[in-house]
């Protein structure tokens, strides 16, 4: 990818991140495991958060088909310290972002979706 169409993404994870403040932290991930693009804290592993990401998302599209429920629209895990959500990001990457535990689920979802919309696009 060109170093145009990253930036425009690590631009729209920011814009994220500005529009629902209990985002702590995004990035796109394809769906072979690579990052695409971030916006994660220090200390984060990019590697190891994006092949985690692509795992999850690929899981869960095979659970939603086996038990069905239909198609995946999105995976959250909730843990102690907040929530790890994800969705895909046209048909070839996913979006996955980091909340804080007191979050407003509902509009991060929202706004993950116009997201994606977005970052589809771009990827394709």
């Amino acid at each position: 990818m060109d170093r145009a169409r990253r930036e425009q993404l690590v631009k729209r994870l920011r814009e994220l991140q500005t529009n629902t403040t209990d985002v702590e932290a995004s990035a796109v991930v394809s769906v072979d495991g690579l990052i695409i693009a971030s916006s994660l804290p220090g200390g984060v592993e990019e590697d190891r958060v994006s092949a985690m990401s692509a795992a999850m998302l690929s899981l869960g599209e095979r659970i939603a088909g086996e038990l069905g429920r239909g198609g995946l629209d999105e995976v959250y895990i909730h843990g102690s310290s907040g929530y790890v959500l994800l969705t895909g990001a046209g048909t070839e990457a996913v979006l996955t972002v980091l909340a804080r535990e007191q979050a407003r689920l509902g509009l991060i979802l929202l706004e993950m979706r116009r997201a994606a919309e977005d970052i589809g696009k771009v990827v394709g």
